[in-house]
């Protein structure tokens, strides 16, 4: 499976995988809560989540429950067929802007949205992730956490690629430097890191790379 097709996907409602995994919402994962767009109760769930959600009665500041408005969102468009069928059902505060950008985040791939459950990404700022597309959502993700990026940033970042302008000069633009990591080793790994750098006369970051890249071939 290729990265884009990987960041294209659409999350599959029902079952909460981000919201119910412990290594992510701790003790909140028993009482993560899945919406079923097969199934006409809990569509009706749904409707009411996001009806709660868009008059600011799910959490503002709490980002595991504006992942389940996110999922309330997806479910109930998923269930009725179309955008402006859930806007309805969810009530009158409810736009289908509000709907449609929502749903998005829930579309977001899971990688991103376990640092959106754990506090590394504002839901506001995944909102403007979620107007990209394939690896440029992840692009733009990752900056956010590297560079401690401000939603107005990450807002401006969005809009420039969706205007034209190549991620990584628009990153570039906002003072990340994409691909630039810190990393902590143990003393010995790190000495030893430096000795064969030395004796090969490449950078430590070119061998890091070189390791980093065979770890991940068998998941390529």
């Amino acid at each position: 499976m290729t990265e884009e097709s990987r960041a294209d996907r659409r999350s599959p409602v029902g079952e909460p995988v981000v919201r119910s995994d412990p290594a992510v919402t701790g003790d909140r994962a028993a009482d993560a809560v899945g919406f079923d767009p097969n199934d006409p109760d809990s569509v009706a769930e749904a409707a009411e989540t996001v009806g709660r959600f868009a008059g600011g009665g799910v959490g503002d500041d709490d980002n595991v429950l504006m992942l389940r408005g996110a999922a309330a969102c997806a479910a109930l468009v998923r269930g009725v067929g179309s955008y402006k069928e859930a806007a309805e059902r969810a009530g009158d505060r409810v736009s289908v802007a509000f709907i449609r950008k929502w749903a998005r985040v829930h579309d977001l791939p899971q990688a991103i949205r376990r640092q959106v459950a754990n506090g590394r990404i504002a839901p506001s700022a995944a909102k403007h992730v979620a107007r990209l597309g394939g690896r440029d959502r992840y692009l733009l993700a990752w900056a956010t956490i590297d560079g401690d990026l401000t939603v107005r940033e990450v807002r401006a970042i969005a809009s420039a690629v969706n205007d034209g302008a190549g991620i990584e000069a628009a990153v570039r633009d906002a003072g990340v430097e994409l691909g630039r990591l810190q990393v902590s080793l143990p003393p010995e790994t790190y000495v030893e890191l430096r000795r064969r750098a030395s004796m090969e006369t490449v950078e430590p970051s070119a061998i890091v790379a070189d390791a980093v890249d065979e770890y991940l071939a068998d998941d390529r």
